[in-house]
């Protein structure tokens, strides 16, 4: 790393000279057809990642060099997202939950050593082969020398090792990622003594079995209640609305903390049992609140309050928070004893989910203190225990959210509604909608409001974020930045004030990557003179972290918060393909 943090400007140089068309042409025939997100693992100057982002692309690019970073940064494509993180363990591009129909590896493979019996590149390669997208490919571009003399010299100075083809297809059999070509080429800055081989691999279009094995889960298994549905879904709503939660992630798995399964669990079924009054197992009777394992006198004292009322950040006391420790704790001793002990791998009795609550329960319900108010945050509902993920089903929940929750729904309905007929199937439908499916900008008009008092005794206005234009009296917005109806988020960083022009014309559209990059500073002022200060300043970041998974925990920084919604969009973009709107 010092010899490209030292010969930083010379090589953005070098390498900005190099025309990304011919470096790259060979392999471009098996790109998508279509742009989709892509990351650039060891971008450098930015030179490819910013090519791609010309032809449509959303680029991470990602890459360790600080002195690299800085010098590309200020010059990159609005839709190229930078990201400080190195092969072979990047955690936080990991940490993003994202899927890529590109990844490209290009200069980048020889500085792995390849580690005892090969296993560190192995495991590199796994797990970029993870965050692959089924039908996306990944491209490597290896660098080969024919003068031992030089080779030596560069190696000891740049970290290079030595790189095979063979290599890296075997790793592709074990992983059974697909060899679409190989190609070698003359290195194009004319050094007679360096090739380069390039080799692209894809993604079958069946991924990694978890959507086969999720559709399984949701329409095969034998149901006798709702609750391997409620479970499924309750991971689903986490997966794409909380993945700052995750509390440690390995190759293989990934642990959230117990608490907060079984707080989406009961945000699940609070309305369906409080409100609509539907059961959700044949023998259950909600006249003597019997027939519910989990359901015990604490959930039935939570009737007053909403899902909603239960999001990330908030905080309970006296008997609001004693009911909410107790059901949450009767929750996860009745998820770990029925659904997710019951919901297995085809074929065997071997649990998918595994699941750990604290030996004596009685600590888990104190867990904030009995004098402290219970504030439903990581800490908090990690007390509960924790709740184990294979890796791959987490990327799955997150990616086809989309998808997923509307056939869990269906099944859903066609479980309950045989047992008692209360409703037409379209009630049913309506009542199963998530419970935070409402927009909810109260606590942000409230705060531009006492914004604007305090800056008219200053003889200054609230602005805009999208157009700087004034803000005067009440004739303002405020806006969803990323879509409401596409994205169920009443979080206050996602939350801004906007004129009622440009809110409008923004409708349900994405802001675009150039757009968000001219509001930054609004943003950030909006930000810190609303909630970093107040009352608020709690509850904004804890929100933060819980749906950003790259803001640290307890960091209080508002630029990473940033940056992470920046990665966020990029995200909702390629998912869910939104229509985007700049001005």
């Amino acid at each position: 790393m010092n010899y490209y943090s030292t010969n930083a400007e010379e090589l953005t140089e070098q390498y900005n000279r190099l025309d990304p068309a011919q470096v790259h042409g060979h392999w471009l025939q098996h790109l998508p057809a279509t742009p989709g997100m892509a990351c650039d693992i060891g971008a450098g100057t930015g030179r490819d990642a910013n090519w791609l982002a010309e032809k449509g692309w959303h680029v991470t690019a990602v890459e360790p060099c600080k002195a690299l970073r800085e010098i590309s940064k200020s010059s990159s494509n609005a839709n190229v997202t930078w990201l400080d993180d190195t092969l072979p363990e990047i955690k936080k591009l990991r940490a993003l939950n994202n899927q890529y129909n590109l990844i490209l590896i290009s200069a980048v493979w020889m500085h792995i050593p390849p580690g005892q019996a090969g296993k560190t590149r192995e495991r590199a390669f796994r797990i970029l082969t993870d965050l692959l997208a089924p039908g996306g490919i990944i491209v490597f571009t290896l660098r080969h020398s024919s003068n031992i003399k030089a080779s030596e010299k560069e190696n000891a100075a740049r970290g290079f090792y030595p790189v095979s083809a063979d290599e890296l297809e075997h790793f592709a059999k074990q992983r059974a990622v697909a060899a679409l070509a190989c190609h070698k080429t003359n290195d194009q800055l004319k050094r007679s003594h360096v090739t380069w081989e390039t080799l692209v691999f894809k993604l079958p279009d069946d991924g990694t079995g978890s959507l086969p094995l999720l559709r399984h889960i949701i329409v095969n298994d034998n149901k006798s209640a709702t609750y391997k549905l409620g479970l499924i879904r309750a991971l689903i709503r986490i997966a794409e609305g909380a993945p700052g939660m995750v509390l440690k992630r390995s190759d293989d798995a990934v642990t959230i903390p117990f608490g907060l399964v079984a707080l989406y669990w009961l945000k699940l079924y609070m309305p369906l049992v409080h409100k609509h009054n539907i059961i959700q197992a044949p023998k259950a009777n909600h006249a003597d609140q019997s027939g519910y394992g989990w359901a015990n006198e604490n959930f039935w004292q939570l009737a007053n309050l909403s899902g909603n009322d239960l999001r990330i950040g908030a905080a309970f006391t006296g008997d609001d928070a004693k009911h909410i420790k107790g059901a949450l704790a009767r929750a996860c001793e009745n998820i770990q004893k029925m659904p997710a002990h019951y919901i297995t791998w085809p074929g065997t009795n071997n649990p998918i989910f595994e699941c750990e609550r604290l030996s004596n329960r009685g600590n888990a319900v104190r867990a904030s203190g009995a004098s402290q108010p219970f504030i439903l945050n990581k800490q908090n509902l990690a007390a509960f225990g924790t709740f184990q993920i294979p890796a791959a089903l987490w990327q799955t929940l997150g990616q086809y959210a989309c998808w997923l929750e509307p056939a869990i729904i269906n099944e859903w309905v066609e479980v309950m509604h045989p047992w008692n007929h209360l409703y037409e199937k379209n009630t049913y439908h309506q009542a199963l909608q998530w419970n935070e499916a409402n927009r909810d900008t109260r606590i942000a008009r409230q705060q531009a409001q006492a914004v604007q008092q305090q800056l008219h005794t200053q003889q200054q206005h609230l602005h805009c974020v999208w157009t700087n234009a004034t803000l005067k009296g009440e004739n303002y917005h405020i806006d969803h930045c990323f879509p409401w109806s596409r994205w169920y988020n009443n979080d206050l960083w996602n939350l801004l004030p906007a004129s009622t022009q440009a809110n409008s014309n923004k409708k349900e559209k994405l802001p675009s990557a150039p757009l968000m990059q001219t509001a930054k500073t609004r943003i950030l002022h909006w930000w810190q003179s609303a909630y970093t200060e107040g009352e608020y300043q709690q509850q904004f970041f804890t929100e933060a972290e819980a749906a950003l998974p790259l803001v640290e925990e307890g960091s209080q920084q508002l630029e990473p918060i940033f940056d992470a919604m920046l990665h966020q969009r990029a995200k909702l973009k390629a998912n869910q393909q939104l229509v985007e709107w700049g001005i």
